[in-house]
């Protein structure tokens, strides 16, 4: 029997008519993850060799470094969405939505940092990163993947595609604040 690619044990899982929603949904999520990332990335910079003042140069790499941030919230969006079987499994994440997000945060984060610091040399932290014992990575960086993935889901889930209809969380939150 042949398998298809978007399917596991029989299941769909990304069906081949992706709906309007959905894809809004994930380009809001990236739109969201590079701001916010790049805000961080920016507060963080002076926690690099090479980053400490705020040149050109520097708020371009931020700004390059928040690009694959983002994509990193896309790779725990699509976990989230194969593990959960939904797609908007970040609108109500309950019990198991939460360490979906976190677990899989942490784990790319620490992956990525000690390859880019003690494999590939990528980037060299100062002596004012505190430094997780043990894994050889920067706690700054892994705190990054943890505390804003939830904080860009809830934005998203808030107000995001069709959250604007009356009755809506998120038209009950901007008529509040008028």
């Amino acid at each position: 029997m042949a398998r298809s690619l978007c399917s596991f044990y029989g299941r769909t899982l990304f069906p081949y008519a992706i709906s309007y929603r959905a894809k809004r949904t994930f380009i809001d999520l990236f739109i969201v993850a590079v701001v916010l990332n790049y805000l961080w990335e920016l507060a963080q910079a002076p926690l690099y060799v090479g980053l400490k003042s705020y040149s050109t140069a520097v708020l371009w790499h931020c700004f390059v470094a928040s690009l694959g941030d983002a994509f990193m919230v896309l790779v725990i969006f699509v976990a989230g969405w194969i593990m959960l079987q939904r797609w908007d499994w970040f609108d109500r994440p309950h019990v198991a939505g939460y360490p979906v997000m976190l677990s899989t945060g942490l784990i790319l984060a620490v992956v990525i940092e000690r390859v880019a610091v003690h494999v590939l040399g990528r980037w060299e932290y100062t002596g004012k990163m505190p430094i997780i014992p043990g894994l050889g990575v920067g706690l700054v960086p892994i705190a990054q993947m943890v505390i804003l993935p939830p904080l860009i889901f809830g934005i998203v889930a808030v107000f995001g595609p069709g959250k604007g209809k009356k009755g809506s969380t998120a038209s009950k939150l901007k008529a509040s604040c008028i």
